[in-house]
């Protein structure tokens, strides 16, 4: 595999565009497929926990509870649970508190890790993925120096899920991988998973609650890593790093019930995902390309004038994620976020007329 690998680049991408960008102006008036987050949550049920929580808010957040509740849920001491403010706040966590040399970003993936490492004052390589191999990870691109290698699985944006023995392959003593695993529950049975393992050398998982539970909002996520990992992230935190309605949202969405509920969304996510895989490969003519398989709650599409394409679909009422933000892409490439039944129908008939105007 061919896989280009740029040195030490600046980055010449806006890596703190994200999906609500598309929709923050005058979301009310847009269908949203640009931000990956499940459309019908938090369940009502989640509601009323979190909102159960505000009479103990003149107390400082107490973490133990929800902190032993994640590390049951991955069969982990609680030595090596981290609780954070949402996935994107490990992200500055690892850039500060690791004592790294060359830090490297496995490409086109979620840009927040090497913004976070870029202001921490890093240096990033980059390993670019390409669309030709389906960009699917050669652990070879990946030079034997970098000793902290960032990779989304299942990736955003590409929505590609890696196999987990491709991915413990990069690991190396003296080396931190890190697997963010944002979006692994939302892949039935979170085949290739790899938190709960712990035979992997400079493993670091990281888990977001905001996803699949519709918490983007409320802000919480966590880490899977060795104790002494997680010891010295836990240094660089501020005190009462997670609010006490997060804390009782996190306890609540690993409890059996809440995971039953999950796995049951994962399989219905999947079903509304391939139906809109589907109805995508019918504009095959007007060239559109679709990267397949996608695994995860979202799609990856190429397809001639992307850029005016996303315009006429926002006139036509639907927000989508613009590609060109991501290293590895450019503005030919959206994002596509997987809906119900009746919204993918929607936006098909609506990305029929984009593409005629």
């Amino acid at each position: 595999m061919d896989t280009h690998i740029p040195m030490r680049t600046e980055p010449e991408h806006d890596l703190r565009h994200h999906g609500d960008a598309e929709v923050r102006d005058d979301g009310s008036s847009l269908v949203d497929l640009a931000v990956n987050v499940r459309a019908d949550t938090p369940p009502d049920w989640l509601r009323e926990h979190i909102a159960g929580s505000l009479a103990a808010l003149a107390a400082y957040p107490d973490g133990r509870d929800a902190r032993a509740a994640v590390a049951a849920r991955h069969g982990l001491p609680v030595e090596r649970v981290l609780l954070t403010a949402g996935a994107a706040e490990a992200f500055v966590l690892l850039a500060r508190a690791l004592k790294v040399r060359r830090p490297l970003v496995v490409h086109p993936q979620f840009t927040e890790p090497e913004a976070a490492l870029r202001d921490a004052g890093h240096t990033v390589d980059r390993v670019l993925l390409r669309a030709e191999d389906g960009f699917r990870l050669d652990p070879a691109a990946v030079p034997e120096d970098a000793d902290l290698v960032v990779i989304g699985n299942p990736t955003n944006p590409t929505s590609v899920l890696h196999r987990a023995d491709a991915i413990t392959r990069l690991a190396r003593p003296g080396r931190t991988l890190v697997v963010d695993e944002a979006f692994m529950d939302a892949v039935p049975g979170e085949r290739e998973a790899l938190a709960g393992r712990t035979d992997v050398p400079g493993l670091v998982v990281l888990r977001s609650l905001t996803k699949t539970w519709g918490l983007a909002g409320l802000r919480i996520g966590y880490v899977l890593a060795a104790p002494g990992t997680v010891a010295e992230l836990e240094r660089a935190q501020p005190l009462w790093p997670v609010s006490t309605p997060a804390l009782a949202a996190a306890e609540a969405c690993v409890a059996p019930r809440a995971l039953a509920e999950a796995a049951h969304a994962a399989h219905r996510i999947a079903a509304d995902r391939d139906r809109l895989v589907a109805g995508l490969r019918g504009f095959a003519s007007a060239g559109l390309r679709v990267v397949e398989p996608a695994e995860g709650p979202f799609v990856l599409v190429r397809l001639p004038r992307a850029a005016a394409v996303r315009r006429r679909l926002r006139d036509l009422g639907y927000a989508v994620r613009r590609g060109d933000t991501f290293p590895g892409l450019d503005e030919e490439w959206l994002r596509l976020a997987a809906r119900d039944r009746a919204t993918t129908d929607g936006f098909l008939r609506a990305l029929g007329q984009a593409l005629t105007v």
